[in-house]
């Protein structure tokens, strides 16, 4: 049985198409747990998380903390080699991804703050 969420951040820090939160989770599998880099970004007025990591070559995707959208905010851009991806749903639309995409990480919004799901 999943215990309490977790609380990620409060809402109000993620502005649409703006700066996101890195944060980390638990990997599933192993015999210790072990973390790994995530983020979370406001999209359509929605919270969308992320395994920090790119498809093409398993690199973060920001190259300052917490900048994940291109300069027009319409794509989630890894900056080390380019991949685009659709900030709704992670899929690969351009560069090296090569039809890869971000693994998505189940978020929701409640009494004013982010919660990470499935840890």
């Amino acid at each position: 049985m999943a215990g309490p969420a977790r609380v990620i951040c409060e809402a109000g820090v993620l502005a649409e198409r703006g700066p996101g939160v890195r944060f980390e989770r638990k990997c599933a599998g192993g015999a210790e747990p072990a973390l790994e880099p995530a983020f979370v970004v406001r999209y359509r007025g929605v919270a969308r998380a992320f395994v920090n990591r790119c498809a093409h070559v398993p690199m973060e995707l920001d190259w300052q903390p917490g900048v994940f959208f291109d300069a027009d905010g319409l794509y989630l851009i890894c900056s080390t080699h380019g991949a685009i991806y659709d900030p709704a749903t992670g899929a690969c639309v351009g560069g090296p991804c090569r039809g890869g995409g971000l693994t998505p990480i189940p978020v929701r919004e409640a009494d004013g703050k982010i919660l990470l799901e499935d840890e």
